[in-house]
């Protein structure tokens, strides 16, 4: 694991890749979760979290998706390949931004499903694709999915 020191020299020289997850429950509402941390603090964001050296696509997509909502997906389809650049970092040190290469990959959720927030997220809450790309609360880079 990086110490925090060493991350920051990697996000200012490289982009991360991740995965961004669109949970979607049978009444076509989006999950999001209000977002506790840099980069996006404060913002409504759907789930993801970044793919951990030598990890494959799919063990990232099952260890992020238990980690951020509490429940294992294994089947997604892709829907895409998005840039994210934020003007900030999750250390908050001034002039490095962060570049994310995401896999947008979209998935069914059940509203029965029992979800839990991490500590990277203050509360989930389903949103209608209208609520979302009408809100200012939900980051751009969310709307984007949705556009």
């Amino acid at each position: 694991m990086l110490n925090d020191k060493d991350f920051l020299r990697i996000i200012a020289a490289t982009p991360l890749i991740s995965i961004d997850l669109i949970l979607r429950n049978q009444r076509e509402e989006v999950l999001l979760g209000q977002r506790l941390n840099r980069p996006a603090q404060g913002c409504w964001f759907v789930p993801g979290g970044r793919i951990w050296k030598n990890e494959r696509v799919a063990d990232a997509l099952r260890r992020i998706s238990e980690r951020e909502i509490g429940t294992v997906i294994t089947e997604t389809k892709l829907i895409g390949v998005f840039d994210h650049i934020y003007p900030d970092n999750f250390l908050g040190a001034p002039d490095v931004n962060t570049h994310y290469v995401v896999r947008g990959m979209t998935a069914s959720l059940s509203t029965q499903e029992r979800l839990v927030t991490d500590d990277q997220h203050g509360e989930l809450r389903w949103w209608t694709v209208d609520s979302l790309l009408a809100s200012e609360v939900v980051h751009e880079n969310t709307k984007a999915y949705f556009r």
